[in-house]
Parts: structure tokens; C-alpha cells; sequence
């Protein structure tokens, strides 16, 4: 073993030079190794998907380019995190650099099972935070107050240099593995996904900024317009291409000469990033609302009547609802999807289908190339009314169709089987007289399922069966509860428990 200090920064969700406090920090202190480790438990995860690799991919050979022209490439190790840091403790000293990260519950172990071996081996640590999350957060009072506070710091520029590690450490570089070498299978979507890496992030952003973003106030509810008007950068903030607070002086900065209109845009998307970390820190503060139901009246409401073939119809856009169809193959064809319209699929399977959230979660883990942990757990849970919110918001599927996609052209674009139907049935082509199908050439329950549930009778099912449950005597402390750990103080707990027993009514979209 060698004497030489290194400087180990680990990277996992933070794929960029840029805004990198463990990467800064280390290169003033001596050699600096940067570490990717590919690792077999999460890369094959119930909630990763080959096309999460491709994205990871393409960051990974860009920051490892933009690492060696400062002086060191970045390494990288196929291996469970553990064993591969303790084989590079067995050949030489160093010091772990690293972002604080919100991950799944396979990371959190990990990270715990880290640290652990770190204390025991007496190895300096560094973790760092990273965005709007608090670790350790006391109370929810300050959050607010200390994210802006955050926000405010300029963002940290690349270091100009890193030191190399010692060649006589004959430290190898490692491969940057194949979706074959990983294990994975072949990522067929990969041609219609967003890139992965800095570069494709700052050319998604600087689009919106200088032309896109002006019609984000009022252009994402619809998927159609949403796929311009949205500005695309979930998958950089969640693979850490880009950061908060660097979007955050960017917009800031773009105030002063903005017509009111853009101006208007411009706020709206910063409180959806304020939003996105407020999100996070409820799974920060929280780890357990990946498996477990925020409230916990709310167990037994749906768990034991899993319908395993309303969840493979739903999985595959065969559902009977066009709308409901053509977002989740639109979803399942881009890794992609515009908030409303995901709400809405999350809506379907938790009250038309009375799936519980669960296992609908880890499939939409999957599809999303953004999928992160932090948002998508509590956001599952809040769309299907696990979370103690007093207003359930049901989605009417039709309704939905009419008031965003009025003229069917995006589910004619993704229901083939559907493109001769006429507007006027396109939202409820099972009301088509049949002989009037088989002129289309489009039979309901042949060329295109008919709805596989009645979304009356089951809506009128989800209120009896949630207002069952919200008279059990224990909901208003627990929401009340929740709300003390997790809200975000626009109002008060005595306020928000009393609406969610009272409020039985559950609105309609």
C-alpha cells in the first residue's frame, strides 16, 4: 500500500464537472480519482430499465472526456459500491468525496453500509449536499427559508486542473460497460429517448430560455403542446447532467428584460423547481414511503384485491380509454410524458382500476427516464389518496381527452386502430353503432379493446370505499402528523386535518 493521499470522489446521481462541491473540493487537495461504480443490485432493480443505462451511458463517456482534459479520466468499476471501495482501501490511502443522494431504498442501504465500513476502517468522509435537500432536517419550519438560501450561492465553477493519480498506482481506467456487459437487455427505445450528458442538457435548457418557455404558463396540461411548452430537463436534474441551482440563477437572471408573459412562465417553472425539491425532502426525511403507505389508515384499502389483468392492460395501453392508452404508449415509446397526463394514468390505476400503488409505481419507475425516487414516491402515493390530502383528484378519461387532445390528433397518433374513427367518437369509440365499426374497420373488442371497467360505477366504488376509511377515529392525527413532518406550512395542521375528514367529496377532472 502507498502512502499517497488520494482524493476519491464518488459519483452516482451528480454526472457533471460543473456545480460539484466534492469534485472542488477534492481537487484542492491533492490527487484526485473520480469513480463511477456500475452497480449489478440497482442495474437490476425492479425499478431500473435498460434505457436508464443508455442515458447513464452517454453522461458517463461525456464526463469522462471532460475529466481527462482537466487531467484525470474518470474511473470506472462494475461491482457492488462495498467491496469495490475496500479493494482500492487495500492499495492505497484515501479520503471519500461525495454527494449526499436521495435515492431508492437499495441506495440508502448502501450508503449505510458505507459509511459503516468507513468508520470502522477510520477513511475521512465527505458527504456533501447537493440541490434543495436537507439532510437530517429538523423540522419543516425553516426548509423554505433554507432552500432559498441555497439557491442563492453561485453556482461552482469546473476546477481548473486535477491532479492525476500516480501512475505507480496502476489505476485502471475500466470500461464504461455495454447494456450486454451490464446484464441488461437491449434498450429498444433508445432511438427515441432524450440524450444523456451536459451538453444535450444545456442545448434542452438554453431552448427553453431563449425560445420554448414562453408558452410553459398555460402549454403543459395538454400532451400536445407539453412536449415543446414543458422544458424537458427532468432527466438532466435527475441523472445530476444539471442542477437546481444552476437553473435558478439562470432564471433569476432572466427577469429584468423579460415581456410580462415570459416573465410569467419563467416564475411558474421556478416554483415547479422549488416544488421538485420540496418533493424529495419528503423521501429524505422519510425512506419508508417507497413501501409503505404515507398513512397507514389507509392500509388494507387496496392492497389485497391486486387485479392482476386490469394491471397488464393498463401496463400496456389496452384499457378501453383512448386517452389512458395512448399516454402510456406514448410513454412507454419516449421515456416521457407530461405531468397531467401522468397524474392522470396514476389516477385510472388507483380508482377505475383499485390497483394499489405499489406495483403501478415500479412500472412507471421503469418508463420514466427521469424516474426519481424523491418525487416519484410521494407523487404516487398523493395521485392515489394514500397521502392524507383532503381532496382525492379523480380523472374523468373522457373528459380528459376533449379538453386536451380536442381533435384526437395525439391518439391517432399513438392508437393506429383508431385513426379513422370520427372526432366525435374518438374520446368513447365504444358508443360507434357497430355497423358503423365495421365500415372503420375498427370493431370494438376486436381492433381495439373495449373499456375494461365502467368509470361511473367505479368512481362510485372508490368514494364508498375511501370514505369507509376516512372515518376510522385515527386519521386526523395522522394526517395531522404527516402534514407536521412533511408540509410545505402554507397551512396549518389543525386546518389540514379537519378538511380531510370532513371533505369526503372527491373532485373530478
Amino acid at each position: 500500500m502507498t502512502d499517497a493521499a488520494i482524493q476519491l470522489v464518488w459519483f452516482k446521481r451528480d454526472l457533471r464537472a460543473h456545480d460539484h462541491r466534492p469534485l472542488v473540493e477534492a481537487a484542492r487537495r491533492g490527487p484526485v480519482l473520480p469513480l463511477y461504480i456500475a452497480e449489478p443490485s440497482l442495474m437490476h432493480a425492479p425499478d431500473f430499465d435498460a434505457s436508464h443505462w443508455t442515458f447513464i451511458a452517454e453522461s458517463l463517456h461525456e464526463l469522462r472526456a471532460t475529466l481527462a482534459a482537466l487531467g484525470q479520466p474518470l474511473v470506472v468499476r462494475v461491482g457492488e459500491a462495498l467491496p469495490v471501495l475496500q479493494e482500492f482501501a487495500r492499495r492505497f490511502r484515501f479520503t471519500l468525496w461525495a454527494h449526499e443522494e436521495t435515492g431508492n431504498g437499495a441506495s440508502y442501504a448502501r450508503d449505510k453500509a458505507v459509511r459503516r465500513w468507513l468508520r470502522e476502517s477510520n477513511i475521512e468522509r465527505h458527504e456533501l449536499p447537493t440541490n434543495g435537500i436537507v439532510r437530517r432536517l429538523a423540522n419543516r419550519d425553516d426548509w423554505a427559508a433554507l432552500w432559498q438560501e441555497r439557491m442563492k450561492t453561485r453556482p461552482l465553477a469546473v476546477p481548473e486542473r486535477l491532479q492525476p493519480v500516480p501512475r505507480e498506482l496502476n489505476v485502471e481506467l475500466g470500461a464504461i460497460p455495454s447494456h450486454q456487459d451490464a446484464g441488461l437487455p437491449p434498450d429498444t427505445r433508445a432511438a427515441n429517448l432524450q440524450r444523456g450528458g451536459v451538453t444535450a442538457a444545456h442545448q434542452v435548457w438554453q431552448s427553453f430560455l431563449s425560445d420554448r418557455g414562453v408558452q410553459y404558463r398555460g402549454g403543459i396540461s395538454s400532451p400536445l403542446s407539453a412536449e415543446t411548452a414543458c422544458s424537458r430537463l427532468s432527466p438532466y436534474l435527475a441523472w445530476g447532467n444539471l442542477t437546481s441551482r444552476q437553473i435558478i440563477h439562470d432564471l433569476r437572471a432572466s427577469y429584468g428584460g423579460a415581456s410580462p408573459r415570459w416573465e410569467k412562465s419563467l416564475r411558474a417553472f421556478e416554483s415547479r423547481i422549488h416544488w421538485r425539491c420540496h418533493f424529495m425532502q419528503k423521501l429524505e426525511d422519510d425512506p419508508r414511503i417507497e413501501f409503505e403507505n404515507f398513512v397507514h389508515v389507509y392500509d388494507g384499502l387496496r392492497e389485497n384485491e391486486f387485479d392482476a389483468a386490469r394491471f397488464t392492460a393498463w401496463c400496456a395501453g389496452e384499457t378501453g380509454y383512448p386517452m389512458i392508452d395512448a399516454c402510456m404508449r406514448s410513454l412507454r415509446a419516449t421515456g416521457w410524458l407530461n405531468f397531467r397526463m401522468r397524474s392522470m394514468l396514476v389516477a385510472f390505476a388507483a380508482y377505475d382500476l383499485w390497483l394499489h400503488w405499489r406495483e403501478p409505481a415500479l412500472f412507471l419507475a421503469r418508463q420514466f427516464l427521469d424516474y426519481e425516487p424523491g418525487i416519484h414516491y410521494p407523487q404516487m402515493q398523493m395521485q392515489s389518496g394514500t397521502a392524507g390530502h383532503a381532496t382525492i383528484r379523480l380523472y374523468n378519461p373522457v373528459k380528459q381527452g376533449q379538453d386536451h387532445d380536442p381533435m384526437g390528433a395525439f391518439i391517432r397518433r399513438w392508437i393506429p386502430a383508431l385513426e379513422r374513427v370520427p372526432t366525435s367518437f374518438i374520446h368513447a369509440p365504444w358508443l360507434l353503432p357497430p355497423a358503423q365499426q365495421a365500415a372503420l374497420g375498427c370493431i370494438i373488442g376486436k381492433d381495439y379493446p373495449a373499456p375494461i371497467v365502467n368509470h361511473d360505477e367505479a368512481v362510485a366504488h372508490a368514494r364508498q370505499r375511501i370514505a369507509t376509511f376516512r372515518r376510522n377515529p385515527r386519521l386526523t392525527d395522522e394526517v395531522a402528523a404527516v402534514f407536521a413532518k412533511h408540509g410545505s406550512r402554507r397551512r396549518t395542521p389543525e386546518r389540514v386535518a379537519k378538511q380531510t375528514v370532513v371533505n369526503q367529496q372527491l373532485r373530478l377532472f
